[in-house]
């Protein structure tokens, strides 16, 4: 090794770059125990502008948090307490928040990063309790520099989250969600994001009158996913409409279910949902 550079040499801005493209598990429980240059540099609130938790296990049995209790040497282990370890450390410089989609987040949480993360550009939600969901307007009206919302499931208080967001998110442009759409909802969109360039749509309930106030409506529109929905099918005036979308990705879509009926939207919108939610980014 005579002659050559050591990792533990390197500028703290070097070490930086390099470790702000690592995973949370990785900056919290392997990093910081190499060396002492790598502790401080894992510290520096450039490495936690992205919170991405949505890929980690939090079941306190799990591989990931059995190896952060050891590093760290704890006797419990919970989402909440590792979230706020991860916020801490971002100092109010963290610019996307992923929540991991099912398990673990509260509505707790969520008012703490409110709080705490007052930039984000990018939110990606979990799966509220329906008595929960009457906070998430108020939440998401609260990052002012919003432009992304990734949600699992409409919530009952989408209407309003979408006037929240109207009113107070200046740059918003993408969101993706899925649910029973109806045509309050399909109008909401139109009216309350009128600088929408992504909407993703896949696995709902949505009909052909939905989606074509969509199209019409949302001139913005470059992106615009509807795949395996139920409730419309892409027939030639579909196609022809939404031919002015750079991406307009409708596969998988029918009118009727595999029986031949038309199904009730609430049954649709229940299956959906037991099915892994479609896990690209808009």
């Amino acid at each position: 090794m005579d002659g050559q550079r050591r990792w533990d040499e390197m500028p703290a801005d070097c070490l930086v770059a390099v470790f702000r493209r690592l995973g949370l598990d990785d900056l919290t429980a392997g990093v910081p125990f190499v060396c002492k240059s790598w502790l401080r540099a894992s510290m520096d609130p450039g490495c936690w502008k992205v919170l991405n938790f949505h890929h980690l296990d939090f079941l306190p049995w799990s591989s990931f948090a059995r190896r952060f209790m050891a590093q760290h040497a704890l006797r419990s282990f919970s989402f909440s307490g590792f979230m706020k370890v991860a916020v801490a450390r971002s100092r109010g410089s963290a610019v996307e928040l992923r929540f991991p989609p099912v398990f673990g987040a509260s509505l707790q949480d969520l008012v703490y990063a409110s709080i705490e993360c007052p930039r984000l550009r990018i939110l990606s939600l979990p799966d509220l309790a329906l008595a929960d969901e009457a906070h998430i307007p108020e939440m998401v009206g609260k990052w002012k520099d919003l432009e992304r919302l990734e949600m699992g499931t409409k919530p009952s208080t989408f209407l309003t989250m979408v006037s929240e967001i109207s009113r107070n998110c200046g740059n918003f442009t993408a969101l993706r969600v899925s649910g029973s759409i109806k045509k309050e909802d399909a109008w909401a969109v139109v009216n309350s994001l009128p600088e929408l360039k992504h909407l993703e749509l896949s696995r709902s309930y949505l009909t052909k009158a939905e989606l074509m106030v969509i199209i019409d409506g949302c001139r913005k529109l470059e992106r615009l996913g509807v795949r395996n929905c139920l409730g419309f099918e892409a027939d030639e005036e579909v196609l022809r409409t939404g031919s002015g979308i750079k991406a307009f990705e409708h596969e998988g879509s029918k009118l009727l279910d595999d029986s031949g009926y038309e199904t009730d939207e609430a049954g649709y919108h229940h299956e959906c949902f037991l099915l892994p939610h479609c896990s690209s980014h808009i």
